[in-house]
């Protein structure tokens, strides 16, 4: 399999997978930092959500601001540095990101049972922790900005 291949197929899965989510009224990008939060432990800097998503901690502050006015996360002064702010999932953020995980493994687990070989669902099994791997590959700054091409193209 190439990487197109792999990442095609990552990219027509994620999006099978987002169609699964619960309907509510939170954004991709607000769910995504509940999300980072919850798995963080409950609570996570502004400055290191803004790394995850690979954003400028900017473009954070509306999102940030929409899940606090609805009670999904507070803002509280870290207690290593007062200055610092860490953003909290509450109860409610910790219960919607529950529910939203289980319907989408449900539908994941419903599509593998129904769709692959026992083989197939080994081979998933063995190949999740090599995904991980790729997923936790440091960046580099090679990245091209496709904004500023001089060649017209």
């Amino acid at each position: 399999m190439s990487a197109t291949e792999l990442r095609e197929a990552m990219l027509a899965l994620t999006r099978r997978l987002r169609r699964q989510r619960p309907q509510h009224y939170l954004t991709p990008s607000q769910m995504q930092i509940l999300g980072d939060v919850e798995r963080s432990g409950g609570s996570s800097a502004p400055v290191d959500l803004a790394a995850l998503q690979g954003v400028r901690i900017q473009s954070l502050t509306s999102n940030l601001n929409a899940l606090e006015a609805e009670d999904l996360v507070t803002r509280t002064p870290d207690p290593g540095d007062r200055r610092r702010l860490l953003i909290r999932i509450t109860d409610k953020g910790t219960a919607l990101v529950a529910a939203d995980r289980e319907q989408r493994d449900r539908w994941l687990a419903d599509a593998m049972a129904e769709q692959l070989t026992q083989l197939e669902r080994d081979v998933l099994h063995l190949a999740a922790p090599i995904l991980w791997k790729l997923a936790r590959r440091p960046d580099h700054a090679e990245t091209v900005d496709l904004s500023d091409r001089s060649d017209g193209t």
